[in-house]
């Protein structure tokens, strides 16, 4: 059974972002699990957070509620990430999302020459955006998100689908 995460960053009731976003869920094969970043309570990690976190990671304790959304990201078989273009980019609330679940140990992990060695599970990851004007440049946005699944997570394959103007 294919297991689809489905990271929502919309934020508008309307959301064309989200509209479009259904229409690839409806086309995919599997179970979908929905994060709702709106109504999720994820915090920026400060350095409190970011001690406490560094010590579980330590001592390998990745069973913490604090690694429940980079559990569930490492192991879904599709991510599907729905983020409305924003001031060149995305929303915060997708930036504290992948600050929160980016754990080495579980995402990732560094081999003995220092090199980056992916984790995570997924074949592939949709990323869909719309933008009431032109989008200049995809690298802020879905470039970020690429060069992270490309080049840490272990994720090859990424698609951009976006609708712009």
């Amino acid at each position: 059974m294919n297991n689809i995460l489905f990271i929502n960053a919309c934020v508008r009731r309307d959301s064309r972002t989200k509209e479009l976003a259904n229409i690839v869920l409806k086309n995919l094969q599997g179970t979908i699990t929905e994060v709702n970043l709106e109504k999720e309570n994820l915090q920026p990690l400060n350095l409190e957070r970011l001690n406490y976190r560094s010590d579980l990671i330590e001592k390998r304790d990745f069973n913490n509620p604090i690694f429940d959304k980079a559990r569930q990201f490492a192991t879904a078989d599709t991510i599907v990430i729905a983020a409305p273009f924003w001031d060149f980019s995305f929303p915060a609330t997708l930036k504290i999302y992948v600050e929160n679940i980016n754990v080495v140990g579980l995402l990732f992990r560094y081999t003995q020459t220092g090199a980056v060695e992916g984790l995570c599970k997924a074949k592939k990851v949709f990323y869909i955006t719309t933008a009431g004007g032109p989008i200049l440049n995809s690298d802020f946005g879905y470039g970020y998100i690429k060069y992270l699944c490309n080049n840490f997570y272990g994720i090859k394959d990424t698609c951009l689908i976006k609708a712009e103007g």
